[in-house]
């Protein structure tokens, strides 16, 4: 009995195990140095930058002037004002961009708005197009950076895209949900980045060759369409690479029931994406004999980092009951090496990345922070997520807050 239990019980530890090195390895390999971007006087490729807009009317302007702001005359700036019932449009045309208006009630979602704009592209191609999401900040010299790296390479890029704390009165909740979007997309991207290997594409600031955006199936509901395109440009031939000297912020919401829902849609959407595609990028990746592809479907392996932490603490209980009836200690102290190395990295990558945002008291008060998601994973099993929802932004008025430091 204790034979047979002991293999699940390796199996289980297995399971957590892997997503925990991928986790340590990539916050340790975003320590390493990297390399100065090249200076260059030649022209920049000539772009496009789409902004997907739904009732965005507040907080478009500031958006749109941080992108103006870095346009060539012969750039184009268009937004998508889909399905608006206010005055996006207008403000959008007021603050000098072009607009296109959707209205299709039926099919709902970003997917559908950046199908739309690429159509509206067709007609006089751009070199490449930049994807911005209507509530970011585009930092000074990010678009050149993204348009000259998507160009040259011939590759979708990845700016780093940071979520803000509110800029007044921040609760530790919120700081501890700002460090975990630096965690999840500067840190780990970054890392992957140093070891060669492609990136998930984490939704604004994304730069796509002509070429490449005009072939891929845009339109569609998927919560999470962005992750998912950046998956179907992978097993395509065209993984996206992140563009770390680009930078892209936003703010988070500061309503409790606007967050819960806006984590909702992303980590029940993470999941979903993660049983479907890890499969098939794991099988492509042999069939293909593609390392790049291995890579991507070990970051994709691993769930977000609460659901995680409640894995690894389930699989630890069967451990050490299993130790109590008089088993080996191997699989619990296994368990606990384990989340040693990946809580070295995070304290790491906090010391390196985060320290200015977020103090220590804080991220000591994280395992409250993963009680306060249980909700959200027990509505995945329960009740999930399936359709495309607008996040309710807070102080719409204001432009969003850049962080303290450039993330390159």
């Amino acid at each position: 009995m204790l034979a047979s239990a002991e293999i699940v019980l390796w199996l289980a530890v297995a399971v957590v195990l892997v997503p925990f090195a991928v986790l340590a390895g990539e916050a340790l390999a975003a320590l390493l140095p990297g390399r100065q971007p090249t200076a260059t006087t030649n022209p920049r490729p000539r772009c496009a930058v789409l902004v997907p807009a739904h009732n965005e009317a507040t907080g478009i302007s500031a958006t749109l002037h941080s992108i103006r702001a870095q346009l060539e005359p012969d750039d184009r700036l268009l937004v998508i004002a889909d399905n608006c019932t206010d005055t996006t449009a207008e403000t959008a045309r007021a603050a000098g961009a072009e607009v296109a208006e959707r209205t299709d009630a039926e099919r709902r979602g970003k997917g559908y708005a950046l199908d739309f704009g690429v159509r509206q592209l067709s007609a006089a191609p751009p070199e490449v197009v930049v994807i911005l999401d209507a509530d970011c900040t585009l930092h000074p010299g990010s678009m050149d950076q993204l348009v000259r790296q998507a160009a040259a390479s011939g590759s979708p890029q990845q700016a780093i895209y940071l979520m803000a704390a509110p800029s007044e009165q921040p609760t530790p909740k919120q700081q501890l949900s700002a460090f975990a979007f630096l965690f999840k997309n500067q840190v780990r991207p970054l890392g992957l980045h140093r070891l060669g290997f492609p990136c998930l594409l984490t939704g604004s600031g994304m730069a796509f060759p002509w070429a490449t955006i005009q072939r891929v199936p845009l339109a569609s509901g998927n919560i999470v369409e962005d992750m998912k395109l950046g998956l179907d440009l992978a097993l395509a031939g065209d993984p996206p690479r992140l563009c770390p000297e680009a930078l892209v912020t936003s703010e988070l919401p500061t309503g409790e029931q606007a967050a819960v829902k806006q984590r909702s849609r992303w980590e029940h959407g993470h999941v979903r994406t993660l049983l479907t595609q890890a499969p098939r990028l794991f099988i492509a990746s042999l069939t293909q004999r593609r390392p790049a592809l291995f890579g991507l479907a070990l970051e994709l392996s691993v769930p977000p980092l609460s659901l995680l932490f409640f894995l690894w603490a389930a699989v630890l209980t069967a451990a050490a009951a299993f130790w109590l009836a008089g088993g080996s200690p191997a699989p619990a102290l296994t368990l606990l090496a384990a989340l040693l190395a990946v809580l070295l990295g995070i304290l790491a990558s906090w010391a390196k990345f985060g320290r200015d945002r977020l103090p220590f008291a804080t991220l000591a008060s994280a395992p409250f922070y993963v009680l306060w998601k249980v909700p959200i994973y027990l509505a995945l099993v329960f009740k999930p997520q399936k359709a495309w929802v607008r996040t309710e932004r807070s102080a719409e008025a204001k432009p969003p807050e850049p962080p303290h430091e450039q993330a390159v």
